[in-house]
């Protein structure tokens, strides 16, 4: 057996040559440095208010519940008073400016943090030593008291305020501060970076712990609504497969019926008048016509792949088929057409054949006997409709049939897919009007 073994030779002119993995986790790592705490570190980035929907706030009153939103505001202001109170009083300075001026160094800081937190973290650094050369103390090196609450307060705020990345590098910045300071002006005795680093990796470890938590439970919620999104889509699927086969089963069953005797009854009659065939003949094609319309729109409701057959959706044009459909049914209407009649987008001319229709209807059912007038208008900017009827007759033998509203409901969702507008409602001699208007966008030069 014989092992070959292949060298790989780097050019030693120009091209780059190929980087290592370690190299390459450096440089992400110096990237993510200059994103967290360089890159914009002074951006105005306000704290917002606190929600006031938990288990506590909301058993306030109403007054207190808006107090209670600023709680995190007052929170900090007190965390700046007591690095006040460290950087005048506890460093041993009793009075004087230079101990106000150490107290004011120690607080902007903590107070920066509400409106500017990456920049908060560099002024607690720069406080550190302005601190120690105000009042002229380097035994306790380097963090004094009032400097050691202040970059602690600051570490925790902006670690809450920001993400555990950034808290990592605040920590690192800090032991290599602290580093840096002992080895150059340390005297081996006190100091307090090891106190520094022990609170400030513990807090910090806290608080990464809530950040983890609070995205966990964000990742969770998100999943159950999709869950519950997904469950809610699929029962829906299930209801609407239950209403199509009810609607197939109940109402074709009867159309089916209505078509049958439909055409059976004349036969039944010895020498029936032509007006008695003709009528029977109308009830039949109408319950023809019910049953296609029927079978498609199951189609559409059982299966989401449903591809629609291949019949031309009714126009304007079949306008007037639907008039005599519905003189056949008793109702006495007339046309009107203004303007310059033109092929106008399927959608519009479907639209505006169903709201037509669907208006006759309801003169049908809730008018009987009445008369009904349909004007179309075909003006610059678009259509527009006017199905109108007159009061019911007061001899009609044929009373009203109640509804639900539910035509004008299926009127008002096609206008309003197409932009459109449309007002329904009753007339002063007591009939009904139903005025449409459908835009119709001109075409442009490169789609004429």
């Amino acid at each position: 057996m014989t092992e070959t073994t292949q060298m790989r030779t780097t050019p030693s002119g120009g091209g780059d040559a190929p980087r290592s993995p370690e190299f390459r986790l450096a440089m992400d790592a110096l990237q993510g440095l200059r994103q967290d705490l360089f890159h914009d570190a002074f951006a105005y980035r306000p704290l917002p208010l606190m929600t006031t929907d938990g288990p506590l706030t909301r058993r306030l009153p109403s007054r207190l519940r808006s107090y209670a939103a600023r709680l995190p505001h007052a929170v900090v202001v007190g965390a700046a008073l007591i690095a006040l109170f460290g950087g005048s009083v506890a460093s041993g300075a009793l009075g004087g400016p230079a101990a106000l001026l150490s107290g004011l160094a120690c607080a902007i800081p903590v107070l920066a943090t509400l409106v500017r937190p990456v920049g908060a973290f560099w002024m607690s650094m720069a406080a550190t030593p302005v601190v120690a050369v105000l009042l002229g103390e380097f035994g306790e090196w380097p963090w004094l008291p009032g400097p050691f609450i202040c970059h602690l307060t600051v570490l925790v705020i902006v670690a809450i305020r920001t993400r555990p990345r950034t808290a990592a590098w605040m920590w690192a910045l800090t032991g290599a501060y602290a580093l840096v300071v002992e080895t150059l002006f340390g005297d081996g005795e006190y100091n307090t970076s090891a106190p520094m680093l022990f609170l400030s990796a513990l807090a910090l470890l806290v608080v990464a712990v809530r950040h983890v938590r609070r995205e966990a439970q964000q990742e969770v919620t998100a999943q159950q609504t999709v869950t519950a999104h997904e469950r809610s889509r699929r029962t829906l699927l299930e209801e609407r497969t239950t209403i199509a086969r009810e609607l197939h089963d109940v109402v074709a069953h009867h159309m089916s019926v209505v078509a049958i005797q439909a055409e059976a009854a004349p036969y039944r009659v010895e020498n029936p008048p032509p007006e008695l065939e003709r009528a029977f003949a109308t009830i039949r094609e109408n319950a023809v016509a019910a049953l296609t319309e029927l079978r498609r729109v199951l189609g559409v409701v059982r299966a989401e792949d449903y591809e629609a057959p291949d019949a031309p959706q009714p126009t304007l044009a079949d306008l007037d088929a639907l008039l005599a459909n519905v003189r056949d049914a008793g109702l006495s209407v007339e046309k009107a057409v203004t303007g310059a009649v033109r092929e106008l987008p399927p959608g519009v001319e479907l639209s505006a054949y169903r709201i037509v229709q669907e208006a006759l209807s309801n003169t049908l059912r809730h008018a009987p006997g009445a008369t009904a007038r349909v004007e179309v208008s075909y003006v610059l900017g678009g259509l527009g409709l006017r199905i109108v009827n007159g009061p019911i007759p007061e001899l009609t033998l044929v009373k009203p049939s109640p509804g639900a509203g539910h035509g004008v409901t299926g009127m008002r969702e096609r206008v309003s897919m197409l932009n459109g507008e449309m007002t329904a409602g009753p007339t002063d001699d007591g009939g009904y009007e139903v005025a449409v208007f459908l835009p119709v966008t001109a075409p442009t030069e490169g789609e004429a």
